[in-house]
């Protein structure tokens, strides 16, 4: 087990892609937190682990609430000691241009997908610099990288996660700890909600999708999973500071 005995958070790790990361870290020997603000979503991905014969336990909070993630936390360093991992992955999807979008959904936008992330990283680095070592990893997107149609404040904040991703990996480096970003394509999860409907239904993106990533499908959650493995193992003990596609060819055309 290639991440025998770390001790990992996952952001919104209560469905999706977060709670598939959670899985195969547990799987591969982790010890997993589970964060999510949904208490029911969190214990349900702790249950699932546990039934695998994984460690997991759930924390319930709201990333963007800086004092119950700063308790958060510290009450994970008193209890295991060190912090080994975290995957910052709570996010939200909000559709709409410059016109159209809401203000305070622009704004909830920047708080979960790019302040939670900062606020995150800020609090476990102490211990990992005193450790030596870390690893983060920040949920992008392949909307980070591309334009997305009528999407300003997702596409706003994901660009805005890879600049945040690359400062903090070339400021940190130096105390042994990597920094890189996950941007995952279409994945086939509730998320995508929004742009479903902006897009006019099932049958609409599932077209768009046949016709504009070469691979001509969704990814499987499992398949993302196994990017985040890597990204969080010893097997990219040489990689920082980067950014990892996984979108099924959608950039490259």
């Amino acid at each position: 087990m290639i991440l025998k005995d770390r001790v990992a958070i996952v952001t919104g790790a209560g469905s999706g892609i977060g709670q598939a990361g959670a899985a195969i870290m547990a799987r591969e020997g982790a010890h997993v937190v589970v964060v999510d603000r949904s208490p029911e979503a969190g214990s349900l991905t702790v249950d699932t682990i546990r039934a695998m014969g994984g460690k997991a336990e759930a924390v319930t909070l709201d990333v963007t609430d800086d004092a119950a993630l700063a308790d958060g936390i510290a009450d994970i360093l008193y209890r295991h000691g060190r912090i080994d991992i975290l995957h910052n992955h709570a996010g939200a999807q909000v559709a709409g241009d410059l016109e159209e979008v809401e203000v305070s959904g622009f704004d909830r936008s920047w708080n979960l997908n790019v302040r939670a992330h900062f606020m995150a990283a800020r609090l476990v680095m102490p211990s990992m610099k005193a450790a030596g070592r870390g690893v983060i990893v920040n949920t992008s997107s392949s909307s980070g990288v591309l334009y997305d149609r009528e999407m300003i404040a997702y596409t706003t904040t994901k660009h805005a996660v890879i600049a945040m991703t690359k400062q903090m990996a070339g400021d940190y480096a130096r105390h042994g700890i990597r920094v890189n970003a996950l941007c995952p394509g279409w994945v086939d999860t509730p998320f995508n909600d929004p742009f479903i409907a902006q897009m006019g239904g099932r049958g609409a993106i599932e077209a768009y999708i046949r016709e504009k990533v070469p691979l001509g499908r969704w990814a499987s959650v499992d398949e993302i999973a196994e990017s985040i493995l890597f990204l969080v193992s010893d097997r990219s003990s040489y990689m920082t500071g980067q950014i990892l596609v996984v979108d099924g060819g959608e950039t490259v055309v």
